[in-house]
């Protein structure tokens, strides 16, 4: 094994350069070249050699141990026989597509990041051939054919994220989970950001693939003089107290006619808006912008005035679909509600009516909801929702069923109920619905996606004010001020929910383990990027019970004062852990986009605890979507259960399925080389307390 220092560390694996086996494979392969298969997002292959006749025969074709263990969401890219990926500690790395052996590998061994990455993006020029990935705030690009970092790109390979962002989000979180897309010679890229009031503002921003340079902005919140401004208080764009309205969930582009389709989240503070009165353009929006210049060209919003949490969580499908005897180009993007709305893609003009539908006032001191809500006519949601729960929906299977009936009754559950201190019902819940692993859809116009049944409680309460925090030592305040959203004050978490104790957690961790995370989070926990050292440094004392109790220490966060937080991300579950409302907890869908009909509804997945008792169907939650291919196969993974199924598309019927080394919380790929079709899929696991796993597999035909 060579090694090759590099600002990371570069590891070139085997005898067979990478420019070997590229010339190997040139024109012998059929690939999955980009996220989600296509610049369309549609997860869809036109390979037929796996058909529902031979499925059956499916075995592992090769694995790959990647050097790190943990969740993996990462759709890999198959170029000329040569698969990109990333693992959990997010090293980017290439493989031989037809053998899992490792060509090189690209990271930092010792500062590994604790963030989800869902791959990368690949841009080519004659021999110049790129990977583009992130690593915490930076954009790296790296060699194909080496793994090394192309110098003349940014600083000596790397831009940093937070270029061409005003002066006060120089040193706030951001990151990017998801692929950036690509235009001729840009990468327009997708950032995740804080949820809370410290969030920077989301602007879509474009850099030119060759040199890292800033090409084009776009402001989510608009500045003077720009459509939209209007729609929030005079100083928003200033990003004090309010920012995001960000593309995290990526985006898909019409390359023929050079639009951007970029679906946007919610405004920040997710849940209390009364300091961002307005609608709020262009958070909770599709945007159909000019690739070339990120000029608007049209976009419509899905949430007014989002102050749920409503993100966007996928990207948009581009798809053609037939409607009065007429083929249109059209983009039909999914919604954490379980909608589908679908657009002219050159318009945006919808193709089924949406109706405003009335919504009710918010209780809370300072908020003004907004007075209405779109709903699209056709598709009908794709779940559940809130304001349809009764009684019966609770579920049977739970054994203080009585007490959760009683508690249904006491939340407010209307349609777009807003958040209140006396709990407000989330159904679907704060991931869905659909979640980031999105839709496929094949080329008759009819969408997979599966879907998520969890009910959440969002519940809100008054925020105690920085005078009353003086008698708390620093490293106490900072938590306080930062931390028990997620980790309550007791410090327990919410395990059933995802966020994990802290009571203890000297005895589990090193305090360098607990800083590092602090500074760059891990999972969806954000990074405090803008805590100094010394406050990171009593925080941690804190949390390994070391501080002293005299008062003391000014904390520098300049974290804007609102009213009222939240009490946390708490999922309504019985007193086993499961979830409160009835089955199906997990769905997979099959929607004619033609029509707006569903074609077939399937529980998707099996809830162990409960399939050992002799109930079966149940579904479970799923993070990561699906493939479709030519041949009438659907692929997917993504339950909590560890298994890879694969359905037929015209039924929703099971034709095979396996037990994975660890559950596939990511988007499987398909390609085919020298004549042999191939399936791979990341297998991390961690989500939803499923073991640890670091391994891709890939399966064919014997």
């Amino acid at each position: 094994m060579k090694r090759i220092l590099f600002p990371f560390l570069l590891l070139s694996v085997g005898l067979i350069s990478a420019f070997q086996l590229i010339s190997h494979h040139e024109n012998a392969s059929k690939d999955w070249s980009e996220y989600l298969g296509g610049p369309d997002r549609n997860h869809y292959s036109n390979l037929t050699q796996i058909t529902p006749e031979n499925v059956k025969n499916l075995q592992v074709a090769w694995t790959y141990a990647a050097p790190d263990t943990g969740q993996m969401q990462v759709n890999p890219i198959i170029v000329e026989g040569i698969l990109y990926g990333v693992t959990s500690a997010v090293r980017a790395f290439a493989l031989d597509a037809s053998t899992g052996k490792e060509i090189w590998r690209f990271g930092d061994p010792l500062n590994t990041w604790h963030s989800t990455s869902r791959g990368v993006a690949y841009w080519a020029e004659g021999n110049d051939k790129r990977i583009l990935y992130t690593v915490g705030p930076f954009l790296y690009a790296l060699n194909a054919k080496t793994g090394k970092p192309i110098e003349s790109f940014g600083e000596r390979g790397k831009v940093d994220l937070h270029t061409g962002l005003p002066d006060i989000a120089k040193n706030k979180f951001i990151i990017s989970n998801t692929p950036g897309t690509i235009y001729e010679d840009l990468i327009i890229m997708p950032l995740r950001l804080s949820e809370g009031a410290d969030a920077a503002p989301g602007d879509i921003r474009a850099f030119n693939v060759k040199t890292g340079k800033l090409a084009w902005t776009f402001h989510t919140i608009p500045y003077p003089n720009e459509f939209g401004y209007e729609t929030f208080p005079k100083n928003a764009y200033k990003n004090d107290g309010i920012g995001a309205a960000n593309n995290w969930a990526g985006m898909a582009i019409d390359r023929k006619r050079g639009i951007l389709f970029a679906p946007t989240g919610s405004a920040a503070f997710d849940f209390y808006g009364g300091n961002r009165k307005g609608k709020n353009l262009f958070s909770d929006c599709l945007l159909a912008l000019d690739a070339r210049t990120g000029k608007r060209l049209w976009h419509y919003q899905t949430t007014h005035h989002d102050i749920w949490d409503r993100d966007h969580p996928a990207p948009p499908n581009l798809v053609t679909i037939k409607q009065n005897g007429k083929l249109i180009d059209a983009v039909a993007q999914v919604t954490k509600q379980g909608y589908v709305f679908i657009f002219d893609r050159v318009t945006g003009k919808s193709l089924f009516p949406i109706k405003e539908v009335l919504a009710p006032k918010s209780t809370l001191t300072g908020e003004q909801s907004w007075t209405t809500q779109p709903v699209p006519t056709k598709p009908a949601p794709m779940a559940r929702q809130a304001h349809n729960l009764t009684e019966k929906d609770i579920s049977p299977f739970a054994e203080n069923r009585e007490e959760l009936i009683a508690q249904l009754k006491t939340y407010k559950k209307e349609l777009f109920a807003p958040p209140s201190k006396q709990g407000t019902v989330m159904l679907p819940g704060f991931d869905g619905g659909p979640e980031w692993g999105g839709a496929a859809v094949d080329k008759q116009g009819i969408m997979y996606v599966n879907c998520n049944e969890m009910a959440w409680i969002l519940t809100m309460r008054d925020t105690p004010k920085q005078d009353a925090l003086a008698h708390l030592p620093l490293g106490e305040k900072i938590y306080t001020t930062t931390c028990t959203v997620c980790h309550g004050n007791d410090r327990k978490g919410n395990g059933k929910s995802g966020y994990p104790s802290l009571v203890d957690i000297g005895k589990r961790r090193d305090k360098g383990y607990v800083t590092q995370i602090i500074t760059n989070g891990k999972g969806m926990m954000p990074g405090f990027t803008t805590l100094s050292t010394n406050e990171k440094q009593a925080l941690v004392s804190f949390l390994f019970g070391e501080e002293k109790k005299e008062v003391g220490g000014e904390t520098k966060i300049k974290m804007p004062y609102l009213p009222y937080s939240s009490t946390g991300y708490n999922k309504f579950l019985d007193s086993k852990g499961l979830p409160a409302i009835a089955p199906p907890w997990g769905t997979l869908n099959a929607i004619d986009l033609n029509t707006g009909e569903f074609l077939w509804k399937v529980p998707f997945g099996e809830e162990e605890s409960l399939k050992a008792k002799g109930i079966n169907n149940t579904g479970t939650e799923n993070y990561g979507g699906a493939v479709v291919t030519e041949s009438g196969l659907l692929f997917i993974a993504a339950t909590k259960d560890g298994k890879f199924r694969v359905f037929d598309k015209k039924t929703g019927k099971i034709l095979w399925e396996t037990i994975l080394p660890a559950a596939g919380f990511a988007t499987p790929s398909t390609y085919q080389i020298d004549g042999k079709q191939y399936v791979v899929i990341a297998c991390g696991g961690t989500k939803l307390g499923t073991k640890k796993g670091n391994q891709y597999v890939a399966f064919a035909l014997p």
